[in-house]
């Protein structure tokens, strides 16, 4: 008999948060977690590659024809123009991951996740991460030591307008204790896969080979 795990199409899982939020630290954890075997979904970007950054892993490099090419085909399942480069996720890749019954794990913003949604309805899962309060946001954007004053008080501005789509979203968990919500977000997971939707044909053959015994 098959295993409901296998015999299924996976999910797409997205992750948002407001910088400093725990939206990356709670990526990394579920992709450091191999039993999850979840997929990262690889953006393409028209912006120069960093010295630190390596092609097929931080990013796709690509040129802008080619991006405009793959978003005037529609093969691009979500894109934004962020400082003058282009930003988008292929649609192809993620779709070749779902086929195997595996899931795609996405780290983008509120405008990213209402385009993937529009294209991919019933496969896509959205959760956005709270911060516990605004000073303790603070405080994480300060103790990174990345970036000056002027830049940690304009992601805070832009932290306030980004809260307000939490509405928009299937799941929200606030991040006071990372491994608290880490273990929220598991549960998460593990139910969205079972729903009955994703498992329908493997229960549906299995309803059948059962109602047919003696």
């Amino acid at each position: 008999m098959s295993s409901p795990q296998t015999d299924h199409r996976g999910i797409v899982l997205i992750l948002s948060s407001p910088s400093g939020a725990g939206k990356t630290t709670l990526t990394r954890m579920l992709l450091q977690d191999r039993s999850l075997d979840l997929s990262l979904s690889i953006s393409v970007t028209t912006r120069p590659r960093r010295s630190s950054e390596v092609d097929g892993i931080h990013y796709r490099f690509i040129t802008q024809r080619h991006f405009e090419s793959l978003r005037d085909n529609g093969e691009l399942l979500e894109w934004a123009q962020v400082h003058g480069n282009y930003y988008g996720t292929p649609r192809a890749p993620v779709e070749e991951i779902l086929a195997q019954g595996r899931d795609a794990l996405f780290d983008i913003d509120y405008q990213g996740t209402q385009q993937v949604r529009e294209k991919m309805a019933a496969d896509t899962v959205t959760v956005f991460i709270l911060p516990p309060s605004m000073k303790e946001l603070r405080a994480r954007l300060e103790r990174r030591a990345e970036d000056s004053r002027d830049v940690i008080e304009r992601r805070l501005e832009n932290a306030r307008k980004e809260i307000t789509r939490w509405v928009q979203y299937d799941y929200v968990l606030i991040n006071d204790d990372i491994q608290t919500t880490f273990d929220d977000l598991l549960a998460i997971l593990r139910a969205e896969r079972r729903k009955r939707p994703r498992l329908a044909k493997h229960i549906e053959d299995f309803v059948a080979k059962l109602l047919s015994e003696p």
